[in-house]
């Protein structure tokens, strides 16, 4: 038995295996560490966010400064508040989050999933529903846009 354990020890080494004494390959790190909501963020489109600290119940709260807008009025931070699955529990959370755009009469939502990409950085991968205020029902068809946006951590 002994020499039987000490040959598949043998054949794993020679193959290049992780036996359960082996350091965790690039693909177990990342799945070790947990990627974190909080901080400063910057979309593929150049919006940028910065979210706070989450309460023991995963609320948290934050501002967003929109890089597009169909509007003619200053673009200003706007509030943010959102709710995610804790870190403690999910190394990738899931969350979502609501804006009150400062600046025009709109909300938008946001929903997402927080990711270790391959190297190990943090992204935030998201849909949201935009809804601008109309005049009447007839108006509502075009009241809501769907879209995506990738978030990148900054330093």
């Amino acid at each position: 038995m002994a020499i039987g354990t000490a040959l598949l020890g043998l054949l794993a080494f020679l193959l290049g295996c992780s036996g359960t004494s082996a350091e965790p390959q690039n693909s177990e790190r990342s799945a070790m560490r947990k990627c974190v909501l909080t901080g400063n963020w910057v979309s593929d489109q150049g919006s940028k966010m910065v979210i706070s600290d989450s309460n023991n119940s995963g609320v948290f709260s934050g501002s967003y400064l929109t890089a597009m807008a169909a509007t003619d009025n200053l673009i200003r931070p706007s509030p943010l508040q959102g709710v995610q699955h804790q870190v403690d529990q999910r190394a990738q959370p899931t969350f979502g989050f609501t804006v009150n755009w400062s600046f025009a009469e709109s909300t938008a939502v946001f929903a997402g999933q927080c990711f270790l990409d391959e190297d190990g950085e943090e992204q935030l991968k998201t849909t949201w529903l935009l809804r601008v205020e109309v005049g009447s029902v007839a108006e509502d068809w075009g009241a809501t846009r769907v879209g995506t946006d990738t978030f990148y951590r900054t330093k």
